[in-house]
């Protein structure tokens, strides 16, 4: 019985302390902010958000330009300008948009299960 009032103290002063310590950190972060401005939390959703649209972004433009490469060197190579070009800049530009949708789209819409 003893223990049992032990251990209800010890998670009374376990909470008192992490309220403490939120308090604290919550003070620091406002601190902070007004030191610099303001501004935008660091990390968070908004560093998400901001890495998932350079992620698409590289991804759709990398897209683009590998089948333009590809068409430019085959219409060199074989003479068929600017055919090549078209049909593998068109190819280019469905895979940049196939990757958009596999990043953006959740995984049933997907087939992943």
């Amino acid at each position: 019985m003893r223990t049992d009032k032990n251990e209800s103290d010890n998670d009374n002063e376990l909470r008192a302390r992490l309220e403490r310590l939120q308090a604290a950190l919550g003070s620091k972060e406002a601190e902070r902010r007004v030191e610099t401005g303001g501004g935008l939390p660091v990390g968070g959703s908004f560093g998400k958000a901001l890495s998932a649209g350079f992620t698409v972004l590289s991804e759709f433009v990398a897209a683009i330009l590998v089948g333009a490469l590809i068409g430019w060197q085959a219409d060199l190579w074989l003479g068929t300008k600017p055919w090549l070009l078209v049909l593998f800049l068109g190819l280019g530009v469905a895979a940049g948009f196939y990757n958009v949708f596999r990043f953006a789209a959740p995984k049933d819409a997907r087939g992943g299960g």
